[in-house]
């Protein structure tokens, strides 16, 4: 009789939210490209929000998201969150959906399309071990002790 696995939508949502957490050369791998990802996305940001540019109200939202989402690709904190909401704020910047005051605008453009698709490729590969997420949700060894003879009698 062939064994059933039981898959709910609870279980198989659990188990991508946390991924497998590849150490070694994958783990330090996923460790520089979230690297380049955060700081990338800090530094942008935060130049944005204090140049001498005019900010709106949308602008602000969305930088602030961004760096939000920086912090957290560069942590490897809560990342397939962190990577879903940089994802969209480089979007929205590479496509020009919000307005930016810059002589570089064709940079910004591209630069956000670059992080849109690390955000997204980060997202989708997860953290890594050198993270975070592994520290606080990685997998575990469980050591059960054997039970003697005398307490068993109990």
């Amino acid at each position: 009789m062939p064994v059933r696995v039981l898959k709910g939508p609870r279980r198989t949502h659990l188990q991508r939210l946390f991924s497998t957490f590849p150490s070694g050369w994958p783990g330090v791998g996923l460790l520089l490209l979230r690297a380049a990802a955060g700081i990338v996305l800090i530094t942008e940001t935060s130049s944005f929000l204090f140049g001498t540019g005019t900010l709106t109200s949308s602008n602000w939202a969305v930088a602030l998201i961004a760096l939000v989402s920086g912090v957290s690709l560069l942590l490897g904190f809560l990342m397939p969150v962190g990577g879903i909401l940089a994802t969209i704020c480089s979007a929205v910047v590479a496509l020009s959906l919000v307005p930016i005051d810059s002589l570089n605008l064709p940079q910004i453009r591209a630069v956000a399309t670059l992080l849109a698709v690390m955000a997204a490729a980060l997202s989708l590969l997860g953290p890594g071990a050198f993270s975070m997420d592994s520290r606080l949700f990685g997998r575990r060894e469980i050591i059960i002790r054997k039970v003697s003879q005398s307490r068993r009698m109990e």
